[in-house]
C-alpha cells in the first residue's frame, strides 16, 4: 500500500442511494452461498485463481475437451474502475450482508467503515458517514484521510470511532499507526464485525503495532450493530432485528482479539 501523499484522488459519490440495482443482484447471489466457503476459498477469488465461468463458457469448455479440440482461450475480462464511494447511509441490505459477524466470510471481498469525528470544542458539529472501498483497490482506511480528514490541525483535539465490517489489513494497520504517533491530538476507535485473516502472523503484528500507537481496538457488541443500524443505514426506520448467533460470535472474535493484543 502507497503511503498517503503518494495516492491518487478517488472518485466519490455523494450518498449510499448510488448502489446499483446490478452490484444489489451481485450481492444477492453472493449471500446464497454465504457460510458455505471458508476464508481460503475468498481469498482465492480475490486474487482471480477460482473465477467461475460462466454457463456458457463451461459450456463449450467442456465440449471442446471432450472432442479433443484446442478452445480458443476467452478474453479476460476487465473490472471496472476502482472507486472509494461515501455516503451519507447505507442501503440496509448490503449493510446485513457485509456486517454479519461470520467466522467465514465467503463474498465479503469490501470494507465498509461507518465514521464519526468530533474535533472538540469550537467546532461546528460532528461529522458523519460511510466509506466503501469497491472492489480491491484503495482501502477505506487510506480514503478517509484521503477524503473526510485531509487536513490536520494540531491546535484542535479529534475523536474519532469507526465502525467497521472488517479489521484492518496488515498494511493499514501499520499506517494507521504511523497517522496516530504523528497526529498527537488525534484519539482514534475502531470497532470491528469481523477480524479480517486474524490468524496470520503478519495481521497480529500490525493490529499490536496499531493497539500500542493509541488505538482502541475491539469487536462489536450486539448494541453496537443496533446503534449502526439507526445511525448510518437508510432503513426507513425499521426495527434491526439480530441474527441467532450474534453474541455468540463477538465473543468468538473478542476472545481471539485479546490474544492478539495480550
Amino acid at each position: 500500500m502507497s503511503s498517503i501523499s503518494e495516492m491518487a484522488d478517488k472518485k466519490s459519490s455523494s450518498s449510499g442511494s448510488r448502489l446499483s440495482v446490478k452490484r444489489k443482484e451481485k450481492a444477492e447471489n453472493e449471500a446464497k452461498k454465504e457460510e458455505k466457503t471458508p476464508k481460503e476459498e475468498e481469498q482465492a477469488e480475490v486474487n482471480g485463481t477460482n473465477t467461475p465461468m460462466e454457463n456458457g463458457e463451461a459450456a463449450a469448455g467442456n465440449g471442446a475437451a471432450a472432442n479433443g479440440e484446442n478452445a480458443e482461450k476467452p478474453e479476460p475480462m476487465e473490472l471496472p474502475p476502482f472507486e472509494i464511494i461515501t455516503g451519507d447511509r447505507i442501503d440496509p441490505f448490503f449493510y446485513k450482508f457485509q456486517f454479519k459477524n461470520v467466522e467465514y466470510s465467503s463474498g465479503r471481498n469490501k470494507t465498509f467503515l461507518c465514521y464519526l469525528v468530533d474535533k472538540g470544542p469550537g467546532a461546528s458539529g460532528l461529522l458523519r458517514g460511510f466509506i466503501e472501498d469497491e472492489h480491491a483497490s484503495g482501502h477505506a482506511e487510506e480514503a478517509f484521510f484521503q477524503q473526510v480528514l485531509p487536513d490536520y490541525d494540531p491546535a484542535l483535539k479529534y475523536t474519532v470511532t469507526w465502525y467497521m465490517s472488517s479489521s484492518p489489513c496488515a498494511a493499514c494497520a501499520m499506517k494507521l499507526a504511523e497517522i496516530l504517533k504523528a497526529r498527537k491530538s488525534l484519539r482514534l476507535s475502531i470497532f470491528s464485525a469481523r477480524l479480517f485473516e486474524w490468524e496470520e502472523p503478519e495481521i497480529q503484528a500490525g493490529l499490536k503495532e496499531l493497539s500500542a500507537a493509541g488505538c482502541k481496538l475491539r469487536m462489536m457488541k450486539p448494541l453496537d450493530f443496533t446503534y449502526t443500524w439507526d445511525t448510518f443505514v437508510d432503513n426507513d426506520e425499521q426495527t434491526f432485528t439480530l441474527w441467532e448467533d450474534c453474541q455468540e460470535n463477538y465473543e468468538y472474535y473478542q476472545d481471539k482479539l485479546a490474544d492478539i493484543l495480550q
